[in-house]
């Protein structure tokens, strides 16, 4: 089934979001996202980060694209009380990550861009995950075992600690891992 007459482009390393595009049997080219400064203003509401920062790595592929082309960029951040947690930088601020939503329930919300020569769409979508209580020994058997750095908040939803640690999702499990492909597929088709 052809959704859009464009030629889809994602620009994004994560084999999550490529998994879940692939999905819905849409044919895209992958391309890398150069590095993109992920900063964004000190007062921008927290709601709107994942989205300006989709938006913002759009930016950086406007000049490439071509007539028939749209780009798909995303990002994802996880909140808590007001702090919003990136990817870790290292093992040590992955484990204090996961400690501190042990027990707690955050909101995960990814921000997506749509964007031709001739027009752009941005949207998020947002989740809300409650953890149960996770032991050190069980945040230790994840880090030894499953690559957090990749990930917001250090945690795949979609990994061991996910089938162990999350108690309830109350929103969209795709968007947990990272890209809300029902919202995606709809705004594709309207785009």
């Amino acid at each position: 089934m052809r959704i859009t007459p464009y030629k889809v482009i994602l620009a994004s390393a994560s084999p999550r979001r490529q998994s879940l595009l692939s999905g819905i049997d849409l044919e895209y080219e992958l391309r890398t996202l150069p590095d993109v400064d992920e900063s964004f203003p000190d007062d921008l509401p927290h709601e709107q980060v994942a989205e300006y920062l989709a938006r913002k790595k759009a930016a950086v592929y406007l000049d490439a694209l071509t007539e028939d082309e749209l780009l798909i960029t995303a990002d994802t951040i996880v909140l808590l009380n007001g702090m919003i947690l990136g990817k870790p930088t290292d093992r040590e601020k992955a484990q204090q990550m996961l400690q501190i939503l042990s027990g707690k329930q955050h909101r995960v919300i990814t921000g997506v861009c749509l964007t031709s020569m001739q027009k752009s769409c941005s949207f998020s979508d947002t989740a809300w995950v409650t953890f149960g209580h996770l032991t050190e020994e069980e945040i230790s058997y994840y880090l030894d075992r499953y690559n957090p750095m990749d990930k917001a908040g250090a945690y795949g939803v979609q990994e061991w600690i996910g089938y162990v640690g999350v108690e309830q999702i109350e929103g969209s499990y795709f968007n947990v891992m990272g890209f809300p492909i029902y919202k995606v597929y709809r705004e594709l088709k309207r785009f």
